[in-house]
């Protein structure tokens, strides 16, 4: 079980990435569109004064069970541990166990 203060301030990264998304899109939008140098450092400092944490790079994906960031699958939004555990146990329709 990941420690609850991560998995809060990862919600929190969501929940500001969500609300910069259109500021960020249409500066970097623009900045393809001015030809004049001084005009893109401009808008580079407006980006870089939005909030660090509203970048999308640094979401992490994580186990909606147990909140594991490492090996999560996106189809399922499970770590490896939990689905091969749910596959087992039949919980999870499709999915059947590799043997070879």
């Amino acid at each position: 079980m990941a420690r609850k203060s991560l998995i809060q301030r990862d919600k929190k990264r969501k929940k500001l990435e969500l609300k910069y998304h259109w500021i960020r899109g249409s500066l970097k939008k623009e900045i393809h569109k001015v030809p004049l140098l001084s005009d893109k450092w401009e808008i580079y400092v407006k980006l870089q004064s939005l909030p660090r944490n509203s970048a999308p790079t640094r979401l992490h994906r994580r186990c909606f069970l147990t909140g594991r960031p490492r090996a999560n699958y996106r189809d399922f939004g499970l770590s490896g541990h939990r689905l091969r555990e749910m596959v087992q146990a039949c919980l999870l329709p499709g999915a059947t166990r590799s043997s070879w």
